[in-house]
């Protein structure tokens, strides 16, 4: 072990957890993270929205005024109108329209997080692509060269 890989073991050894916490804020993945978390948020209340006000009345609409969330099943075997119904009579249920409406909100924001990568991956492809149309300069010795080749093929 050099003297510089003993220091780096002394120095980590010495900082303990503030120590390694610190150097892990430092870094700045952590400052990436809470912005991604927040706009996820963000953006999770905006799917939210879309689902419950657009997509699930239309869904409604189309299957002749079909309701996923009051599509349940009372576990005490009696039959109740609504699930608030059910849970005012003390009924235990199992909510199944309400899985089927976070089934349809997860698909949904998959489908927008697939159309937000597919559209990055196609900008960095252009903006590869337009790197690759250049070609490298050659140094300034290599060019010398092949003039020299040149000449002597001439000859």
């Amino acid at each position: 072990m050099s003297k510089k890989e003993k220091l780096a073991a002394a120095k980590e050894k010495s900082l303990g957890l503030f120590g390694e916490f610190k150097e892990f804020v430092k870094r700045g993945n952590v400052l990436d993270m809470a912005v991604g978390v927040v706009i996820g948020g963000a953006f999770g209340a905006i799917v939210t929205s879309l689902v419950n006000d657009i997509i699930m009345p239309l869904v409604s609409l189309a299957t002749g005024g079909l309701d996923f969330t009051n599509w349940f099943v009372a576990l005490d075997g009696k039959t109740y109108a609504t699930i608030e119904e059910a849970q005012a009579a003390g009924a235990a249920t199992l909510n199944y329209g309400n899985l089927i409406s976070v089934v349809l909100n997860f698909l949904i924001v998959a489908f927008c997080i697939f159309m937000v990568v597919k559209a990055m991956n196609k900008f960095m492809k252009k903006k590869e692509e337009v790197k690759e149309e250049e070609p490298p300069k050659k140094p300034d010795d290599i060019v010398l060269l092949e003039q020299i080749r040149d000449l002597l093929k001439r000859k």
